[in-house]
């Protein structure tokens, strides 16, 4: 089964397009922290059409805190895609080994990645061709203008990007919330996205509303499950914002 085959099938199977982040901002690689993890995954699961774990948050935390993230990933339920977030980019046998890290070692099913050194370190991803990739395309923090979004001919620069999905079933992009404009989404190919932005850092869901797209859509919360400042549990916050994300896709 490819990437997008079990996205689609978890997708409507839950009728939800929440990506649960993993920023897990954790002092210690302790068997406590590690219990608090599989907590929130366990409250959420059911709201959850993917899992995003983002590969900084355990690096940091050391050998330790990378295997607590292998012991996590064996068990997140095996119904629910996994992409870790790496956003990995590099050349030659460097960016092998990269994938090799991620599709074998760790077995998540789809990753992000960096296209800006070219097309060329696409390719060692690309060889795991059931597996998924996400494109650094229009990011959602304020830096996203001063590369992505300068023009180049009659282009733009994420729209170089956008061009190096096609023909390959399984890659997709990255667009932030917060610079989906309308005139940015109407220059991405229906190819299928992963959405940050929503909660915290205030992206608006309405710049999704009539886009009309087929491909799946993935929007992805992190603080906002897992550390918003209120009385609610980590499944009611996963249940409020899947319900926000429906009715923007309505």
């Amino acid at each position: 089964m490819t990437f997008l085959d079990k996205l689609n099938q978890r997708i409507a199977k839950t009728g939800s397009n929440l990506c649960v982040g993993l920023d897990v901002r954790a002092e210690n690689a302790e068997e406590s922290t590690k219990r608090w993890i599989l907590d929130v995954i366990e409250q959420t699961a059911p709201y959850a059409a993917a899992f995003k774990p983002n590969s900084a948050y355990f690096e940091a935390l050391g050998w330790r805190g990378m295997k607590m993230l292998e012991e996590i990933l064996q068990e997140i339920p095996k119904e629910i895609p996994v992409v870790l977030d790496v956003k990995r980019g590099d050349i030659g046998e460097t960016q092998g080994y990269y994938a090799k890290a991620c599709f074998e070692a760790m077995n998540v099913d789809a990753v992000t990645l960096n296209a800006y050194m070219g097309r060329d370190t696409l390719e060692p991803f690309l060889k795991y061709a059931d597996k998924g990739l996400y494109l650094l395309g229009v990011t959602s923090n304020p830096g996203a203008k001063d590369i992505e979004l300068q023009p180049t001919g009659d282009r733009q620069v994420y729209e170089l990007v956008a061009a190096m999905t096609a023909g390959h079933p399984q890659a997709g992009l990255v667009v932030g919330l917060t610079n989906a404009a309308p005139n940015v989404l109407d220059h991405i190919p229906d190819v299928p996205l992963l959405i940050p932005g929503l909660g915290a850092q205030g992206g608006d869901l309405a710049a999704l509303k009539g886009s009309g797209r087929k491909a799946p859509l993935l929007v992805n919360v992190s603080r906002g499950v897992l550390y918003q400042k209120d009385e609610l549990s980590f499944a009611a916050r996963a249940e409020y914002w899947m319900k926000q994300i429906q009715g923007a896709l309505s």
